[in-house]
């Protein structure tokens, strides 16, 4: 799979399902015939997973100590509220309402790509939080990036 990129703007209708774009269709193809993962995100938000991509993140979880309270704790949230979906004909997925929930997703929605997974926002809080250049992006690529910065063009 190659990295995703793009921000794409939606609507969820009343019954809670979520088309999804033609743009990002595009990008993941094998979801129509494998469906995805939705879960809980580390933030106010979802995060959708080919499913290819969170069996990579449950072989990950699976080399855990689950005897480790640590990693055990970590499993259990990362996991808890994950749900597999599958597009309907019209192509829409059917959020579970406990998830909207969780991420304060009300009706407009902002999916966001992040490499290998997509995000899933409730618009207005993904537009006036992330959609601002933070003053300090300089010292937070150097502190993420660091020595690294640059070195890949050499």
């Amino acid at each position: 799979m190659s990295y995703l990129t793009g921000n794409f703007e939606c609507k969820l209708d009343p019954k809670s399902r979520m088309m999804i774009p033609a743009g990002l269709k595009k990008k993941l193809p094998e979801i129509e015939t494998e469906g995805i993962v939705i879960n809980c995100g580390f933030k106010n938000n979802l995060v959708i997973y080919t499913k290819s991509q969170w069996d990579k993140r449950l072989d990950e979880l699976g080399k855990l100590n689950e005897f480790d309270e640590d990693s055990a704790d970590f499993i259990r949230y990362f996991t808890s509220g994950a749900t597999e979906l599958t597009l309907d004909a019209a192509g829409r997925v059917l959020i579970p309402k406990f998830l909207l929930e969780h991420a304060g997703i009300k009706s407009d929605v902002m999916l966001t790509c992040q490499l290998n997974k997509v995000e899933v926002w409730d618009a207005e809080v993904y537009k006036s939080t992330y959609l601002k250049m933070p003053k300090d992006f300089a010292a937070l690529a150097q502190k993420v990036l660091g020595s690294k910065a640059g070195r890949d063009n050499e």
